[in-house]
């Protein structure tokens, strides 16, 4: 048996939570539980749920899976999930570790080489953004995504309608028809807006939109599905299969489960084979560090519906620190035409310098995300 002998967790700039796990062979598994603006608080939840798999088989994922979200007479959220995300990830981390293999080889084989990946890009103007995706083009993305608008009203002006629009449209002109842009609504959109943006959106063919109303308000998302005959995408506020039933039932596109907060490894595979049940594409959100990066890949490797990967290498939160600084050996990550390549190192297919790591969460972080205000003074989402 491979007995889980430790459970620990680091604070890592930007604004990341990785786990780390050690069996008493000495086998260490990684795993990230980032919850953005959060993270402290599931740092307790990961020590908390640590008391359940301590001195237990390592490699008994799914039961530990089943008791670490079930073991509570209180279940669900984002807390809990992200944490046991964080746990999953360094258990299947561990589990290809001990076999010598992959992650994707231990969910059944490898169903694609490469995974397209797609790149963040801002910019409050047309013109910023057209630069910041000139720049993604020539670094040889082929998919860029960029937030629709900063704050909404409930109901947009003519200008905060038109604004969105001028965007979208130098976004479309300088990536011509070979190349896409995902945008990004946020949740900030009631749904009369949401209706109305998408509209205008048409003609510039975007590659999906992107959470039109906020979760709580999934219930409406179908009414936006059928207003529009552009892709629409959800689910980075998700966490596992039953909340994302309804959504596929209501018609969306593109299911976006992040493997830090929906579960981690094991759910997010259960999430999109019920996903393919619908004739939905997986495109898992992951604004975030490597490890939730490197998972999502794992899955996406031997995943037959996946579309696409969001990634955070140069992204606006990475102030402090960047998605390559805690690993060793960067050429996993590396871009080739917009493309990741197929891993083959065992786990999860990277290695974290754990040095970096343990300087890192001596300084430790407070990420918060921002409070936005309307100008009456009433709160605004983010």
């Amino acid at each position: 048996m491979t007995t889980i002998a430790s459970v620990e967790t680091f604070l890592v700039a930007p604004r990341w939570l990785f786990v780390r796990i050690e069996t008493d062979s000495g086998l260490v598994g990684w795993g990230e539980a980032t919850c953005e603006g959060r993270s402290e608080t599931v740092r307790t939840a990961v020590d908390q749920l640590a008391e359940l798999i301590i001195g237990r088989d390592a490699l008994r994922i799914e039961d530990h899976w089943q008791v670490l979200t079930k073991g509570s007479f209180y279940r669900g959220g984002a807390i809990l999930a992200s944490a046991v995300a964080g746990i999953d990830q360094a258990l299947w981390d561990i589990a290809g570790k001990h076999l010598g293999a992959p992650v994707h080889q231990l969910l059944g084989g490898a169903v694609r080489d490469r995974i397209r990946v797609y790149a963040w890009v801002g910019g409050d103007e047309p013109a910023e953004v057209a630069d910041a995706i000139t720049a993604q083009c020539e670094a040889g993305m082929t998919a860029v995504k960029m937030n629709a608008s900063g704050r909404m009203r409930p109901l947009a002006s003519v200008g905060e309608v038109d604004g969105v629009v001028a965007r979208v449209a130098a976004a479309r002109e300088v990536l011509g028809e070979h190349r896409d842009v995902a945008v990004d609504f946020h949740g900030r959109f009631t749904l009369a807006t949401a209706r109305a943006v998408a509209h205008r959106l048409e003609e510039y063919r975007p590659f999906f939109l992107e959470e039109p109303v906020t979760p709580e308000n999934s219930h409406l998302i179908g009414r936006f599905v059928d207003s529009t005959t552009l892709p629409v995408s959800t689910g980075e506020r998700l966490y596992n299969r039953q909340e994302f039933l309804p959504v596929l039932q209501a018609g969306i596109a593109v299911a976006q489960p992040d493997l830090s907060h929906a579960g981690g490894i094991t759910e997010v595979r259960k999430i999109a084979a019920l996903a393919e049940t619908f004739d939905v594409q997986l495109a898992p959100h992951c604004p975030l560090g490597p490890l939730a990066l490197a998972a999502s890949l794992q899955v996406g490797f031997a995943t037959y519906n996946h579309l696409i990967q969001e990634q955070s290498i140069g992204i606006h939160y990475n102030e402090d620190a960047e998605v390559l600084d805690y690993v060793l050996d960067t050429s996993p990550l590396q871009f080739v035409d917009g493309h990741i390549e197929r891993f083959t190192g065992p786990g999860l297919g990277i290695e974290i310098d754990e040095a970096a790591v343990r300087a890192a969460d001596r300084r430790g972080h407070a990420w918060r995300g921002p409070i936005w205000r309307h100008t009456d003074g009433s709160f605004a989402e983010w």
